[in-house]
Parts: C-alpha cells; structure tokens; sequence
C-alpha cells in the first residue's frame, strides 16, 4: 500500500507539474523547455519522499497543516533552482508556475477531501453551537457527518459577531433569539470548556426554552483531546449550573503536600473520602491506605483504584471506635498524613441515633487524633461540616466537639487540623441523588421549607481545596472554605424539574426535620483570618481546657441525657426537635 501511494504521489507530481509548466510558458510566451520541467521534477520528487514524505498524508483526513506541508514541499526546491535559473528564465516565470501548482495540489486535494467526506446523512436536525473558537469549529466539523445541521455559530464577542465560518453565521445571543422567534430547534451546544459556571447559567436561563435538548462540552480538565468532541457532549446537569471553580486552587502546592507521602484516609469509601483517595492518587502519594467499617463501600473503592494505579493500596476493614485495632494499622503503616473523613453525616438520621453517632463521631475521631499524634503522623486533617457552627442538630454538635478537641489537643510533632464546608453536589445523602430519583419516580419533589437555602460545591473542586487547606494548616486550625452564595433548596428544585423536560412534576413542603436549619452558616463570628488563599479562611480560636474536655466526653458517653451534656459542652446548641 506504501508502494501506490509513492506511485501515485510520483504520477501527481509529474503530472501536475507538465500542466502548470505548460501554462505558464504559454502565458509568458516561451517555447517550451523539457529540460526545464525534468529538472523541477526530479527536485520536486526527491524533496517529496526524502525530505517531508508527504506521500504517507492522507488525503481523505487533510487538515489546514497538511496543506501546509504540501506548500513546504514545492517551496523547498525552489529556493534551489529558481537561482540557477535565474539567468535563463525570469524569477517572475518561475515564481508563477509554483505558486500555480502550489494552488493546484491544494485544491486537488481539498476537492477529493470533500467528495470523500461530504455527508451522505440526511440532516433532519439543527443545532446551534454557542462558542466560535477551536471547539466550536471542531464539533461543526464532527457535525458534517451526522444528522445535524449547523444553524449558527453564537458568540459574546462583538469582534466575531456578523462573521461567518465555512458560511455558518456567527451571531449575538438576541439576535439569535429574534431568528428562531416561537419555533424550537432541536439543539443548543454550549461548546466553551473555559465557561465559569455564572456564564453557563446566564446562557442556558435565556435561551434553552428555544431549544428541545441543551447539551455541553466537559470544562478544560475534564475534555478529553484524543476523543471528538461531539462523543463527549452531555446532557447538561444541576452540577454544570451550581459548580464552582475556585480561582486560586493551588496544585503544585497540594502535590508538594501529598506526593511520596504515605496517606491513611478513614471513611475512604464515602463520597468525600472516596474522592480524598482519588486526588491522593493524582498527586502520586507513594501509598494508600483505605480504611472504612463498609465492606461494601471498600470493595467499591479499592476495585476502583486498584485498576488505575501501581501506587501501593492498602484496604483495611475497620472501625475508628476500635481504639486497640486503630493502634494496630498506625503501628503497622506509620501514615505521613491522616484525612478524617469517617462520620455520621445525615441529620435526622443522627436525631433518631444520638448514642451512636457520638461514639462514631467523637469517639472516632479523638482515636484517630491521639494515634496520628502517638504514632508521630506529620499532619492530621478533620473533615468538618457548616452545621458545627451555631448547632441546632446533634450531628453538627458532634462534629464542634471534635473540632474543640483538635483546637486544643497537645499535638506535639502532628499538625492538627480541620476543614469546615458546606454540602457538595451528588454525595450520598444530599438532595441531588433524591431530587433526581423523585423525578424518575413521576414525583412529586419533596422540600422541607419554601425558604430553605444550603452552599453547594462539586466534591472535586471541594476535596482539592481541603488538600490545599491542609497543606497549609498550623496545629489547631479550622479552616473555611469560601462556598459562594447559597442556594434556594426550591430553586434547586425547580432547575431540576425544567433539566428533567418534564412539566409535570410537582413540588411539595414537608416541614423541617429535626434538628434542621433554614440556612447555615460557615463562621462562629467575625474572627476569621484571612490566608494566602481567596477561596481559604481560618476561623478564630476556641479554648477549652483539655483536661475538662476529656472527662466531660467520659461524661457524655455515660450519662442517659446526651442533650443536657451536649449544650453543656458546646452553649451555642440550639436544638430543634421540630
């Protein structure tokens, strides 16, 4: 096959060259010289297969570099022979044969590039395409061979607008909107990978009632360069619209942190903790220790990875509350970092079992503090939560109690501390998943209060600045994460119903739960510092004697009125049975 390419390269080469010389000595009135001709053909060929081996490009894929190649390839003999030449026949004579022929083998080759590849399918769909840069042009050209049809390109930029690509106008967001007036189209791309989430939102509430389906590219990190693009549309999601990306997110120091480090993260199979894994394995930690009391959840996650990596992982089957046992896997391992990521976390849940979630929670976490400090971990990290803040419910009283503890803990060698956020799209427990199966189910959506509100964040972008925190942290520091604005719970609600394309799904309020808040919040007061971070605050320092604090958790885990104790401990617990 490499054969007839050459041959046929040959026969383009010394065929199209008689016809280009042709005509120009006929233009320029010269008798025809053979000499001539066999002389830029043999420089041409040798410049062809020994120089740029053009004859392997495939016409059929051309791409603008490869007519530029094909440029190169006729250029280069020519600055060999038209000064040898020069005497002879004039630099003009010259010049216009190759850039004659020059235009002569692009068109060939661009014409058998759009016979070959002109679309045999029947557009019966149009897409509009909001974006005109690379990945933009790139899904028009992927969409030449399916049954879409481009409308229009959309674009923000003035410069652009009123410009066209391939013949497909590029037009403003409202001019669009006053073509398509009361029709549908099929299909609106959002094919800007740099988007911030504001700007994606902005788009889809103006235009997706023109539109029956809203697909989107993935962001910049997540697109796959080797893959088209139009395979790696989706169908956009509640996460697209409520994502926030920090601006200030720190890899290099995170991977400073993590990297040739052995990590031991407990809860490793949950959704915060699964995630902790996976980062520490971007980061390349030298080992992993994945330690979680659900076989399930472990399997899960050790499978996961196991596939991924030739980093050493290690899965442990094993409750924070066995002291003794813990004892063992520090001795054992002598983890570099410990992620605190094993807890109770769902609200009412935890109402329904304040015994038990104290000892998951307290019990689990003081364990797991006193063996990284024993066992001379460098830094330990505890995964706390908003609702520790100002507690109306026993899970946020547990997890201030564990972060009072690691305020004031004497952690010798080990830096103790803690990271506070909000809730983060699609964990297990949060009311995206339930959300999403009430859809399914035909309804109705169930929210406990009209005015309900909550801080969202992807759980990539939030485990990533919880690294970032850390590896920052100095002993006993809580560190806050900036969380934008919070959301109306409705309006979650309702964004999902509209994503879902179905108008008949109804909401219904069901009061709140126990313990539950209207909104919550992420500091104690106004004594939060700032850090070298925008997206990173500490929150002021808390004292409580250690002393106290440890038999006052004896206490607490012996006495048959939790609640009493737990304001005791912490006098901002407010609860509410509801």
């Amino acid at each position: 096959m490499i054969l007839d390419k050459r041959i046929l390269n040959f026969l383009v080469i010394i065929g199209l060259s008689f016809v280009t010389f042709w005509w120009t000595f006929f233009i320029f009135h010269l008798d025809f010289d053979i000499t001539l001709v066999l002389s830029v053909i043999t420089l041409r060929s040798l410049s062809s297969f020994f120089i740029f081996k053009d004859y392997s490009l495939s016409w059929s894929k051309a791409t603008q570099k490869t007519f530029l190649i094909k440029s190169f390839v006729y250029i280069v003999p020519f600055i060999l022979y038209a000064p040898y030449y020069h005497g002879e026949f004039r630099f003009a004579f010259l010049a216009s044969e190759l850039f004659l022929y020059i235009f002569s083998i692009n068109f060939l080759m661009y014409f058998y590039y759009f016979v070959i590849n002109r679309n045999r399918t029947t557009k019966t769909k149009q897409v509009v395409i909001y974006g005109a840069g690379k990945a933009g042009v790139k899904l028009d050209e992927e969409f030449r061979n399916s049954e879409y049809r481009v409308k229009y390109f959309v674009d923000d930029d003035t410069i652009l607008q009123r410009r066209s690509i391939d013949g497909i106008k590029i037009i403003s967001r409202n001019e669009l909107k006053n073509s398509i007036e009361n029709r549908k189209l099929d299909l609106l791309v959002i094919a800007i990978p740099s988007a911030k989430t504001e700007n994606i939102n902005t788009i889809y509430d103006d235009l997706h009632t023109f539109f029956k389906d809203v697909q989107i590219l993935p962001s910049l990190e997540d697109i796959l360069r080797d893959k088209d693009f139009s395979q790696q549309l989706k169908h956009i999601s509640v996460e697209d619209l409520l994502a926030r990306h920090p601006k200030d997110l720190d890899k290099t120091k995170i991977s400073q942190f993590i990297s040739n480090k052995v990590v031991l993260v407990t809860g490793a199979g949950g959704s915060i903790g699964s995630e902790i894994v996976r980062q520490c394995l971007f980061f390349k930690a030298s080992k992993i220790i994945l330690l979680d009391h659900s076989e399930f959840n472990l399997y899960q996650i050790e499978q996961e990875i196991q596939q991924l990596t030739t980093i050493e992982i290690i899965p442990i089957m094993q409750s924070v509350v066995n002291k003794e046992d813990l004892e063992k896997t520090f001795e054992k391992y002598t983890p570099d970092i410990v992620i605190h990521a094993a807890a109770y976390k769902h609200v009412p849940l935890v109402e329904h079992n304040i015994k038990e979630a104290i000892v998951n929670n307290i019990i689990g976490t003081k364990n797991t503090i006193d063996c990284a400090i024993k066992h001379n971990a460098e830094k330990f990290l505890l995964i706390s939560t908003d609702k520790a803040v100002r507690p109306t419910n026993v899970m946020g009283t547990t997890k201030r109690i564990c972060e009072l503890y690691l305020q004031n803990v004497d952690s010798k060698d080990t830096q103790v501390v803690a990271v506070r956020f909000g809730n983060v799209l699609g964990s297990s427990g949060s009311v995206i998943p339930k959300f999403r199966a009430q859809i399914e189910a035909g309804g109705p959506i169930t929210v406990t209060h009209k005015d309900i509100t909550r801080y969202f964040m992807l759980i990539p972008e939030a485990c990533e600045l919880v690294l970032q925190a850390a590896s920052i942290g100095n002993s006993g520091e809580i560190f806050i994460l900036d969380m934008g604005e919070p959301i109306k719970i409705v309006d979650l609600a309702q964004k999902m119903i509209e994503l879902s394309g179905r108008d008949n799904i109804s909401i219904e309020y069901t009061g709140l739960r126990p313990g539950e808040k209207l909104y919550e919040e992420l500091l104690l007061d106004d004594s939060d510092a700032q850090t070298q971070y925008e997206s990173i605050t500490v929150a002021g320092r808390t004292e409580y004697d250690i002393g106290k604090l440890n038999h006052d958790i004896f206490e607490l885990i012996s006495t048959q009125d939790k609640l009493t104790k737990l304001k005791e401990i912490v006098p901002e617990f407010t609860h509410q049975l509801n």
